[in-house]
Order: structure tokens, then C-alpha cells, then sequence
């Protein structure tokens, strides 16, 4: 695999509790264990160490985190909002499952307005916004060769995010952050399907070259292949568990 930039990498991992903070819009509450239970269990449920289906008893989450049923209610509440969890009546809450087909629905929408996405970065992009990608590429690169699933994801995330930061424009960021609980649970696990890491780093290669050439119609392709690639493997994942 050839060698994407010479700048030095940095080591230091990068740590998913500020992105889901944001994505649950936890800067602003007041009620910090609220947050923290909230984080704690979205967490969980993107890299797999809560499975969907599992109970979320109230009562063990409020001694693990020394506080009243009252914050974990709130924290459970918050992310059912946000299809991580499901609550109904006279049961516990559990982690939610994705059905295929709203799996498609979502990623139907999400491989357009990526697609939107990559045209308006390729035709926004500073040389030093080219540069910086460059960088995560490489650090991609190197948790690819690591094997190592976590740091190649939330790296991934981040430069996703920095596409869109690139791309300025503030309601396409907000339908797509509505979006990306939901669909970081699916692409955190379908990684670690198969040689799926190395051909989500291949997309990331070519999609860095068209920004770099400033070939609008081209990222946008690619971003929408990439994505729907993403689909396939999801589903892929799923089918192979029914």
C-alpha cells in the first residue's frame, strides 16, 4: 500500500465521548450524570459491547453510576429519541435493533446527501483542508495494517466530519448528524466483516485524490459508491444473523 503523505502522524487515540457528546447535544445540559449515563451506553451500543436486544436495567445503571433512577430514566429517554434504545410499556428498555429495511431507508438518504457532500468539499476545500485529510488518510492507513478496527473508525468519523465542515453548509451537517447514531452502530461492525476494512481505506484513497484534483462530479460519485458500499456489507451482516 503506497504511502499517502510524509507528514508525521499523531499517535494519540482518538476518543469517541466528545463526537457522541455532540451528536446527542450533551454541551449544554446541566445534568451531567444524565450525560455521562447517555454516553456511557451509545458508546456501548457503536462498538459492540452493548448487542442489540440487550435489557438496560435501570437499576444496575444507576449503581454503576452512583445516582438516582432519575438521570438513567432521562439518559434511556434521550437516546431512544435518537433510535439507540427502545423503551415500551411493561418492559425494560433494551438496545434496538436495525431492521434491513430501515437500514436501506436510512442509507438511501445518507448516500445522497454524502454524495452532496463531496461535490461541495471538492469545490470549497482549502490546499490545507487537502492537507489535513491527507493526514487522517494516512492514520487510516496505518490502523488498516494494524488491523486495528476502533482507531481506523473513529478516524474515519472524524474525517467525515471534517468533510463536512469543508462543505459549510450548516442543514445538510444537521440532517446528516441526525442520522449518525444510528448509522455508526452499523458501520462499526460491518469493519470488521471480511477484508471490509481495506476496501473502505481504498474508497478513502480515491476519494481524497478527486478533492485533491478539485474534481467535484467525481467525489460526489465516489462518496455515493463508498456509501453504498457501506450498505452492502451492512446488509451483508445482517442477513448472515437471520
Amino acid at each position: 500500500m503506497s504511502e499517502v503523505t510524509a507528514e508525521p502522524v499523531s499517535d494519540v487515540p482518538y476518543d469517541p465521548t466528545g463526537e457522541i457528546s455532540r451528536l446527542l447535544k450533551l454541551e449544554d445540559r446541566r445534568e451531567s450524570a444524565v450525560a455521562q449515563i447517555a454516553v456511557w451506553i451509545a458508546e456501548g451500543i457503536v462498538v459492540g459491547r452493548l448487542h442489540p436486544g440487550r435489557d438496560l436495567n435501570s437499576v444496575e445503571l444507576a449503581g454503576r453510576f452512583n445516582s438516582s433512577r432519575t438521570p438513567v430514566r432521562e439518559a434511556l429517554m434521550l437516546l431512544e429519541s435518537e433510535g439507540l434504545v427502545e423503551i415500551k410499556a411493561r418492559k425494560r428498555p433494551r438496545v434496538a435493533s436495525f431492521p434491513s429495511e430501515r437500514v436501506r431507508e436510512i442509507y438511501f438518504v445518507r448516500r445522497r446527501l454524502l454524495a452532496l457532500v463531496g461535490e461541495l468539499a471538492a469545490q470549497r476545500a482549502t490546499d490545507d483542508d487537502i492537507a489535513l485529510l491527507g493526514d487522517r488518510l494516512a492514520r487510516m492507513e496505518r490502523a488498516v495494517e494494524a488491523g486495528d478496527v476502533d482507531e481506523y473508525f473513529w478516524c474515519h468519523v472524524d474525517t467525515q466530519g471534517h468533510l463536512q465542515r469543508i462543505a459549510s453548509n450548516q442543514i445538510l451537517a444537521d440532517i446528516l448528524d441526525s442520522l449518525a447514531l444510528r448509522t455508526l452502530v452499523l458501520r462499526h461492525t460491518s469493519l470488521g466483516q471480511g477484508e471490509r476494512l481495506r476496501e473502505s481505506f481504498k474508497d478513502q484513497v480515491r476519494i481524497h485524490e478527486a478533492l485533491a484534483a478539485r474534481d467535484s462530479e467525481l467525489a460526489a460519485m465516489l462518496l455515493s459508491r463508498a456509501t453504498q458500499a457501506a450498505l452492502d456489507a451492512i446488509l451483508e451482516m445482517i442477513e448472515s444473523t437471520l
